[in-house]
């Protein structure tokens, strides 16, 4: 027997533990990287929804205060010698504009998608005018333009070179057909196809004492110098869908402005 101990050479891990091992790894790791992944998704998602609720809400804010303007000055203000001094109407329209009483729903504007104001938002500068303020959805970029009024001239010709991007990715008319899943993730809001961004309420000068009622179609009452109050509704779609359904996430605003100058 030898007198000295023999030396046990220490047992290593087998290739099947370290295969293991690494799969195991590998399993946390991916597991890991996709949560984080999925998290990053959710937050651009979030972050794109709440700069689309702002951008939204700043341009109905502007149009609310814009409407609340029209008509000013008044008719009763017009002076020959200055006829770009008072509003011929609070809301322009065309063809025609100096001399055809146009009827909502027969003329370029005031429509669904569509709208021009008559005011002067500087009064209080004497050098300023009455100016066109033009509301018009392109696709779905909702622009806005401002030009000088120029007396018999055309607003909608005139505002037409100068409308700039406004509020991007409004989806009120083009959501249904061109994005399927809007229907099914918004029946209600979409339920009956494109939804108008402007929607009017005419006083009644034919019979005074009824309340201001819907003027969206042609009618005795319903020209765009009798409108009083216009509703305002903007759908804005976040650039990036629903980060676990696909599914488009929007933002709905609405509001009404109310025209503060009456007929006169």
């Amino acid at each position: 027997m030898s007198r000295f101990p023999s030396a046990k050479r220490p047992r290593g891990f087998t290739l099947i533990e370290l295969m293991t091992a690494l799969v195991i790894f590998l399993l946390i790791i991916g597991a890991a990287f996709t949560l984080l992944g999925t998290s990053q998704q959710r937050y651009q998602t979030e972050s794109q929804v709440l700069t689309s609720f702002q951008e939204a809400r700043l341009g109905l804010d502007q149009t609310v205060r814009d409407v609340n303007d029209s008509g000013y000055p008044s008719p009763t203000f017009f002076n020959s010698s200055l006829p770009n001094l008072s509003a011929s109407s609070p809301f322009a329209w065309s063809p025609g504009y100096s001399s055809n009483p146009c009827q909502i729903g027969v003329c370029t504007t005031p429509g669904d998608f569509d709208l021009i104001i008559e005011t002067n938002p500087n009064p209080q500068d004497p050098s300023s005018s009455v100016l066109w303020i033009r509301y018009q959805l392109q696709g779905t970029t909702l622009m806005r333009g401002v030009a000088p009024k120029v007396y018999g001239d055309d607003p909608a010709s005139d505002t037409a070179g100068v409308l700039a991007p406004f509020v991007q990715n409004v989806v009120n008319e083009i959501c249904p057909p061109q994005l399927p899943r809007c229907q099914t993730a918004y029946p209600v809001v979409f339920s009956g196809g494109p939804v108008p961004i402007f929607s009017y309420t005419c006083d009644t000068p034919t019979a005074p004492q009824p309340p201001p009622t819907l003027c969206s179609n042609a009618g005795v009452d319903n020209s765009p110098a009798n409108i009083r109050d216009v509703g305002i509704n903007l759908i804005v779609a976040a650039s990036l869908p629903d980060a676990t359904t696909g599914a488009p996430r929007l933002v709905q605003l609405s509001g009404r402005g109310r025209r503060v100058n009456p007929n006169h």
